[in-house]
């Protein structure tokens, strides 16, 4: 049954007629038990609210696939103000960007120049910039990207995704850059020519690059709230004697926060992240295919006053 609303929630977050009545509703759905409002002042209130608890951020602006140069652009010139916000208003965040919204899929030439104008704002402004990773036909061209980035920017993140079977090759090929890397399991439908089709494959695949960039010494992010992903990463830093500082946990706004709370208190560094816009319905969507139990908290949300 699980498996069934994956692939139905998975459907849902790719259909583009249900993204635009989101977009012009707005908030209704639950949107709000995940996102952190429409607007930037709302999420950086709920940013402020967050590090007075203990906790980091990383910010993203929500939104995809984006085909319009002018769009592309807009979404530039957002991320870049969420940066200065940041550094004005002195909140503990980063942020995180897409190169489909930043126009990888218009060209090359738009995608780098407007990569390279929000990386000289967070050069300035000392915020560190994370590209998420998409789905596997993107990956490549995500990763060159990053490469050819980082040689020009240190501060500069990736995302890598252990359901796809090229990730820890992928690693190796960072190793170079000494990345700092946040490891998730993977949120996109993917055929099993190119990711493994069975969570226990998923799982040990991140555990086994989770350790290899712990080894390596680079700063590791472990994205998950699996409690047996949680409790592998404490035994290896404990086992490898590999100092809290090199690594943080990173969960989403609006899940599991009592778990959030408590590794807060247990000393362990802990990242927020924290979705807010318009462009919601997707990843609203990818969120309920990773863990369809969040259905109940969206369900409360429809009927909530």
């Amino acid at each position: 049954m699980e498996k069934v609303l994956r692939q139905f929630f998975l459907f849902l977050s790719n259909n583009s007629l249900l993204k635009t009545l989101a977009k012009r509703y707005g908030f209704q759905f639950g949107a709000s038990r995940f996102v952190a409002g429409s607007e930037l002042s709302y999420a950086a209130e709920n940013i402020r609210q967050l590090n007075h608890k203990g906790m980091a951020v990383t910010l993203d602006h929500l939104g995809e696939y984006v085909t319009e140069e002018e769009e592309a652009r807009a979404r530039t010139y957002e991320t870049m103000k969420t940066i200065k916000v940041i550094d004005k208003l002195g909140l503990d965040s980063q942020v995180s960007v897409k190169m489909t919204s930043m126009g990888m899929d218009i060209s090359e030439k738009l995608v780098m120049e407007n990569m390279r104008q929000i990386l000289e704002v967070g050069k300035q402004h000392q915020v560190l910039v994370t590209i998420d990773m998409e789905d596997h036909a993107r990956c490549e061209k995500t990763l060159t990207i990053f490469e050819t980035l980082k040689r020009e920017y240190d501060l500069l993140g990736i995302v890598l995704q252990s359901y796809l079977y090229r990730t820890v090759s992928d690693l190796e090929r960072l190793e170079p850059y000494q990345p700092n890397v946040r490891f998730v399991k993977g949120a996109y439908k993917e055929s099993e020519e190119v990711a493994y089709p069975h969570k226990t494959d998923v799982d040990e695949n991140l555990k086994k690059l989770i350790a290899m960039h712990l080894d390596n010494g680079h700063f590791t992010a472990i994205g998950s709230h699996d409690d047996a992903i949680i409790e592998f990463t404490k035994q290896y830093v404990d086992e490898h004697n590999i100092p809290r500082y090199q690594f943080e946990f990173q969960m989403l706004y609006g899940m599991r926060l009592e778990l959030q709370e408590k590794l807060v208190n247990e000393g362990y560094n802990v990242r927020i992240y924290v979705p807010y816009g318009r462009d919601w319905f997707g990843y609203n969507m990818r969120r309920l295919a990773e863990r369809p139990a969040n259905v109940a908290f969206v369900l409360k949300g429809l009927f909530k006053k």
